[in-house]
């Protein structure tokens, strides 16, 4: 056979899933094969005649305009990625397989869409950068900066808003804004209303256009977008993202993307709660909510080093409470829990904020006092919580008259390690039970 068969380039070019395009110098489409309808979301005959930059990305003009420069220079291009914006607005990832033809004077190239494929790059990125970041102890504020990231990442937003419903009121509040400036009272509260009832009560993701944000952060053309962080207890709150006036508004796929990010953040933030529930359960005395004895003890070597490199004093106070065993006897266990929370209110409210009060378990407490440089500063303190422990108690179960004994050991007078401190205060504790029982 001296020649193919008599069909026509179209019809076999037509079979192919990938889409043949030829450009001119200027970058002007001339043809465009059948598969470039199902790719860029128009006819050949709607793209034909019209530059391909009316079709690109706007965030890929210039480094799309560098890649045309490196081709007609006679370099072919057999990888390179840019987005072009579909007829229904969407993205479209494309790679191209291109090269100059000097003899036509014009460009032939394939392209492929890649869209789902970097998709899914995009949502396996997102799941790793939010699982990497809820594996930090700390606040949130870590947590929200990461997903600033991921977010930006995927879908180029100029502000990103976390707002978090409180655990007891529901009321929005807003932990977190890409931009430097706080949220004033007025945005707060106009986000609010326009979150409420489809974003937080139904767990609705929700676009904004043009307009619908005025009086918030957003300018006057500002498109935005946001997506519930929802738990199988409810919704935790809402992410906003926003765009300004000049770029493609947000899209059905924007507005995928952004569910799915809100879906890892809402489980890192449970497990994030969960874990910092855990650490505070370690830390911290379950019925007064105090420091407990690990955590008490970390403080007292901290403030102890601190007071020997500024050559500086302090004081330790360790207290019980008389006849407390005959509360838990008469009246049980119940008024016994009472009447030491009441008793951890009363000593917190003896103290500055910079000082500590440890629950050690049962009945016995202890009080550090930082930086008390005379004694007689301390015995005031001391004094004054003899006189508010020793105030009735007036409980559901009865009226109780309770008294503390109370130990005082100094540093470095009394010793210089927390161990001696602890002793003394302890020693000093039983000798002043002892003189109040005879």
């Amino acid at each position: 056979m001296d020649r193919l068969p008599d069909l026509a380039l179209g019809n076999v070019t037509d079979l192919l899933l990938d889409a043949i395009c030829i450009v001119d110098t200027q970058g002007n489409f001339l043809y465009i094969s059948a598969a470039g309808e199902r790719i860029f979301g128009y006819r050949p005959e709607e793209m034909i005649g019209r530059n391909m930059f009316n079709f690109i990305h706007p965030g890929d003009h210039d480094r799309t305009r560098n890649a045309v420069t490196e081709i007609m220079a006679g370099q072919p291009k057999p990888h390179f990625e840019n987005r072009y914006v579909r007829k229904d607005g969407s993205t479209a990832h494309i790679m191209w397989s291109a090269r100059w033809s000097e003899p036509h004077q014009f460009r032939i190239a394939v392209a492929r869409d890649i869209t789902q494929r970097k998709l899914a790059e995009s949502r396996q990125a997102a799941i790793y950068a939010i699982a990497d970041a809820a594996n930090i102890l700390g606040d949130l504020d870590r947590l929200f900066k990461r997903i600033h990231q991921v977010v930006d990442d995927l879908l180029g937003a100029s502000d990103f808003i976390v707002a978090v419903c409180h655990p007891e009121t529901g009321r929005l509040e807003f932990p977190y804004r890409a931009r430097p400036e706080p949220l004033s009272p007025e945005s707060q509260a106009r986000i609010s209303r326009l979150l409420a009832e489809p974003v937080i009560r139904r767990g609705e993701s929700l676009l904004l256009g043009a307009g619908e944000l005025r009086g918030t952060a957003a300018g006057p053309e500002d498109n935005g977008l946001a997506a519930p962080i929802k738990s199988p207890e409810g919704t935790l709150g809402a992410l906003l993202v926003l765009r300004p006036a000049g770029q493609l508004p947000f899209g059905e796929q924007d507005r995928e993307l952004l569910q799915f990010v809100a879906a890892q953040l809402a489980t890192a933030m449970e497990r994030k709660h969960m874990l910092l529930r855990l650490e505070h359960m370690a830390r911290f005395d379950p019925l007064t909510d105090l420091p407990n004895r690990a955590l008490f003890l970390d403080r007292l070597q901290t403030a102890l080093k601190r007071a020997h490199r500024e050559q500086g004093r302090l004081a330790l106070l360790y207290l019980d409470l008389d006849k407390f065993k005959q509360v838990n006897d008469h009246y049980g266990h119940l008024a016994g829990d009472r009447l030491l929370q009441e008793v951890a209110g009363r000593l917190l409210g003896c103290v500055r904020e910079s000082d500590t009060v440890a629950r050690l378990g049962g009945d016995e407490f202890v009080v550090l006092l930082e930086d008390m440089a005379p004694p007689a500063a301390v015995e005031q303190v001391a004094d004054k919580i003899r006189r508010a422990l020793a105030a009735p108690y007036r409980l559901p179960e009865a009226v109780l008259h309770i008294r503390p004994s109370l130990g005082v050991a100094l540093y470095p007078d009394h010793g210089g390690t927390g161990q001696e401190l602890m002793a003394h205060a302890d020693d000093a504790m039983y000798r002043s039970k002892k003189g109040a029982a005879r």
